[in-house]
């Protein structure tokens, strides 16, 4: 208790930083899956709060993800009950749960740091994109729409240059005020007054552009912004009105095979992009702290256990929060967990005052959170480490930026993937000689990869040569290979070649080559 509240200042004004991005993230994303607006508000709240509390995490920000909009709204378009669907959202959490207690945390160690930079860059590439149309008044699209293709038919490219067209301008004034504010408070003079540190520049970009809209709006102005510029929050009219936004899953419907067959596709995509999201998160903790991704499974089962129940979205780890958590300045988990208790309190007692703040400071601080993620130093960082790890990066960015989150970190991984074969294909089997004297070394581990090359190599060793088979500092080599060496010490003697084969003591190694007793006739 005492670390968190040694770093409660901190955690307190992230938080605030966190809720105020969060809120038109969670009421979009629930827009754009075609469920109750309230929904969202929900997974955000449940995200912050359940899971913020059982995560091993200090800094992932947990709540509805953009990356399951697509499952989510075809989960309820086929199973047509609303009902029915949180059903599936709590079998998912369950089967997460399972998850964890397998151990399957484990998958996300397996994902190149080359992809996971690039998933980060890619994400502030994204915010910088898809919140420039906000960022200057445009606000027919929902906050939440991160794919390439968005539901109004409609692409990241295209609707920047729709944007353009329908430019507000007090909106596009705040926003890049906002934005000057962000890189002003970012300098070494506002870092050098105590006092001033304590207020993030995010929370003061979403304050000034408030208090300047409400005076253009006070004094009668026709510049003041109109509301669907700004927050939309449903308001209750009462106790029972906030209560009846609640809605429970029917267990009559766990019959469905749909619902099973939802719940499992639910359990997957949202562990995967859990887990994605907590390397994302370890990696840009300031204090480089390792999260334990097997709680962190059981953490996100629990949560989209309880969304579920009461109505909510399913949930995992989202990087784009996670990002304005830590621009923030947040410290630890309390920071997670006040986002989430101040989402409930301010839907429950302030909704008309959070619809007042414009759009367009949020997409301010959105796209600083994005310049930050996607530095230009980082692609130079990358691009010295040579080839091998430059390309994934960028294939797993452009992925990203044509399809979506999952789809690009799968391109990602196949592509270093490549490079990993491309590089062991090279390393594995080593070929040098002078005049008629032939080595040929096998070095780690040789595959069926290698063959053709093995092969070749030997059909190109002339007459009357003397070759020597070095097999000593192997690891493994494959079956396909063994054979082939073996056809050609049976033949050797035709072209009148020596061969002398070192194998080594290594047991998957030794003795695989035998050299043929030849008897003249």
């Amino acid at each position: 208790m005492k670390k968190y509240l040694k770093h409660a200042g901190a955690d307190v004004s992230a938080s605030i930083v966190v809720l105020l991005v969060a809120l038109p993230l969670c009421l979009g994303i629930a827009l754009g899956s075609g469920a109750p607006l309230f929904s969202g508000i929900i997974a955000g709240v449940v995200g912050g709060i359940v899971i913020g509390i059982l995560s091993g995490s200090q800094l992932s920000v947990s709540g509805p993800a953009a990356g399951l909009t697509v499952i989510v709204a075809t989960a309820i378009t086929k199973l047509q009950v609303y009902e029915a669907f949180l059903l599936a959202v709590v079998i998912g959490g369950l089967l997460q749960v399972i998850l964890g207690f397998l151990r399957a945390g484990v998958i996300g160690d397996y994902v190149p740091n080359a992809v996971i930079k690039g998933m980060l860059a890619a994400i502030g590439l994204i915010l910088i994109l898809k919140q420039f149309p906000h960022l200057i008044g445009y606000d027919t699209d929902f906050e939440g729409d991160e794919s390439f293709i968005q539901s109004n038919d409609q692409n990241t490219f295209t609707a920047m240059f729709e944007a353009v067209k329908y430019i507000t301008p007090t909106a596009m004034v705040i926003g890049v005020l906002s934005i000057l504010l962000m890189m002003f408070w970012e300098s070494k003079f506002i870092k050098t007054k105590k006092s001033l540190k304590l207020f993030p520049g995010a929370l003061m970009v979403v304050l000034v552009g408030t208090i300047v809209n409400e005076y253009l709006r006070l004094s009668g102005s026709s510049y003041a912004l109109e509301q669907k510029h700004l927050v939309t929050l449903p308001v209750a009219e009462n106790v029972g009105a906030f209560f009846s936004f609640f809605t429970f899953p029917d267990i009559q419907f766990l019959k469905n095979p749909d619902v099973w067959m939802s719940g499992i596709t639910l359990a997957i995509v949202a562990s995967l992009e859990t887990l994605l999201g907590i390397e994302a998160a370890d990696k840009l903790d300031p204090l480089k702290r390792v999260t334990p991704t097997n709680r962190e499974l059981k953490a996100q089962g629990v949560g989209n256990m309880v969304s579920g129940m009461i109505g909510g979205l399913p949930l995992t780890s989202v990087v784009v929060r996670t990002s304005a958590n830590i621009s923030a300045g947040a410290k630890s988990k309390m920071s997670t967990i006040l986002h989430g208790l101040m989402m409930l309190l301010c839907v429950m007692f302030v909704p008309t005052i959070l619809n007042k703040i414009p759009l367009c400071a949020l997409a301010a601080v959105l796209i600083f959170t994005g310049y930050k993620l996607a530095k230009v130093s980082l692609f130079k960082e990358f691009y010295i480490k040579g080839w091998n790890q430059f390309v994934p990066f960028v294939a797993t960015i452009t992925a990203i930026l044509l399809t979506d989150l999952l789809i690009g970190i799968l391109v990602g991984i196949c592509v270093a993937l490549f490079f990993l074969i491309r590089s062991n294909f090279r390393s594995a089997v080593m070929v040098v000689h002078d005049d008629n004297n032939y080595l040929i070394r096998f070095r780690k581990d040789v595959s069926f990869l290698n063959k053709p090359i093995v092969k070749k190599k030997l059909e190109e060793v002339p007459k009357n040569s003397f070759v020597i088979i070095d097999a000593e500092r192997a690891d493994f080599i494959d079956k396909d290979v063994i054979e082939e060496v073996n056809n050609f010490l049976c033949h050797a003697h035709l072209k009148k070649i020596r061969v002398e084969v070192k194998a080594g003591q290594n047991k998957s190694t030794k003795n695989i080559f035998t050299i043929p007793q030849i008897t003249e006739e």
